[in-house]
Parts: C-alpha cells; sequence; structure tokens
C-alpha cells in the first residue's frame, strides 16, 4: 500500500508532464513557427518545373501538361489538366510544346500562373 501512495503522485506528475509539454509544442507551431513557414514558403521565388503540352482547350480555359515534379507543390511527376490563371497563356502555346511552367493552388485547385515555350 505505502508503495502504491508514492506511484500514484509519481504516474500524475510525469502524465502532467507530458501534457504541458505536448501543450506548449502545440501553441509554439500554431502561434509562431507554422505561420511563418506558410510565409517564407508563399515568399519563396517559385521554380519553374519542366512539362510537355498534351492538350489545349482555350475554351474552357484549361491546359493538360504532362511534367516532372513541382516542387513548390510536392507533385510529383504526371500528366494533368490545369486550369489556367489568365486565358491568354492558352494564346502562346500548342500541343506537343516542350514548356517551362509555374503552377500555385488557388481555392483549392491548381492553376498555371506562368508559362513559357522552350526552344
Amino acid at each position: 500500500m505505502k508503495s502504491l501512495n508514492k506511484l500514484i503522485p509519481m504516474t500524475v506528475f510525469a502524465l502532467a508532464s507530458v501534457a504541458s509539454t505536448g501543450v506548449v509544442a502545440q501553441a509554439t507551431m500554431s502561434g509562431g513557427n507554422m505561420g511563418d513557414m506558410k510565409m517564407q514558403h508563399s515568399a519563396e521565388a517559385v521554380e519553374m518545373s519542366d512539362g510537355q503540352v498534351r492538350k489545349v482547350d482555350k475554351k474552357a480555359g484549361k491546359i493538360t501538361i504532362k511534367h516532372g515534379a513541382i516542387k513548390n507543390l510536392d507533385m510529383p511527376p504526371m500528366t494533368m489538366v490545369y486550369r489556367v490563371k489568365d486565358a491568354a497563356l492558352l494564346d502562346h502555346v500548342q500541343k506537343d510544346d516542350k514548356v517551362k511552367f509555374k503552377a500555385e493552388m488557388d481555392g483549392g485547385a491548381t492553376v498555371v500562373t506562368e508559362i513559357e515555350v522552350v526552344k
């Protein structure tokens, strides 16, 4: 019984220490560091990705690109249909063009914000 009386306070102390550490870590991440990381990421220059145009749909304002990794979006190589931020971007590209482009998230959709033909 005496050992149980010593064990209970030690257990309560250990649990309180672990719980408070988690709360401090969570408060630190959500309060300062994570917000700073988001700001730094958006402030960084977005690197252009390599791709090849598979389809241009001017009427819908979309382009299909087979591309390498898009680093700023942590996206692996794939072929995907994207909306374009400005429909005028589609005036300069056609099927099979090799391109460099920038893509960013906009309201839950991945959008091509810049594109240029590689000669």
